[in-house]
């Protein structure tokens, strides 16, 4: 039974790697791998981005905000950091009254979302450069487990999440700094030590 169940694999490996699927295979490993080292639990991580979904979708069906709000949500760890811009203190408060409820936050980090214009796509093109030089630069550090920091960016602004050792924090820390563009680092992490 073992053998077949072996044989069949090879052959399905085999036919999805004729078929073009060879990228898919290597972004599911890939995922794996990060999944693996991740300090969180696998439930934990399914959480997390449960969380994360049944936010945005509070947010969207939400009529009172629209284009005039830009939020990012992000979860680690039961620790929801909401970054961006409402136009208003008043739509502000609308996306902090919707999330708080959600079962399964631990702690809400809100005071990042600016009373401001929505930033343009340019700004948001750039944030997205900035996260992919923050993890390039992570990669390549000795003794920092990149795939253990979640890196975001809003504004030019760099957050750094994860479960760390306080000396993994500052170097994750340190490490952000020195890419250009950075307005400020914050940290929200959980310290293990």
């Amino acid at each position: 039974m073992i053998q077949r169940l072996l044989l069949l694999a090879v052959i399905l490996g085999g036919i999805a790697l004729t078929q073009g699927c060879a990228p898919v295979i290597v972004a599911g490993g890939a995922t794996a791998a990060v999944a693996a080292n991740d300090r969180r639990t696998v439930g934990t991580q399914l959480d997390d981005e449960n969380i994360e979904l049944t936010a945005r979708r509070k947010l969207n069906d939400d009529n009172r905000l629209g284009d005039d709000v830009h939020i990012n949500i992000t979860c680690f760890n039961g620790t929801m950091l909401l970054t961006g811009e409402a136009t208003t203190a008043e739509q502000r408060d609308i996306v902090v009254s919707l999330v708080r409820s959600i079962q399964g936050v631990k702690r809400l980090i809100d005071s990042e979302i600016n009373v401001r214009e929505p930033t343009a796509f340019a700004n948001r093109v750039h944030d997205s450069w900035i996260t992919g030089q923050v993890k390039a630069k992570m990669l390549d550090t000795p003794n920092l487990k990149s795939t253990r920091i979640k890196v975001v960016t809003e504004n030019s602004v760099v957050y750094l999440m994860g479960l760390v050792k306080q000396s993994e924090g500052e170097l994750a820390a340190e490490t952000a700094r020195t890419v250009g563009g950075i307005t400020r680092v914050v940290k929200v992490f959980e310290y293990l030590d």
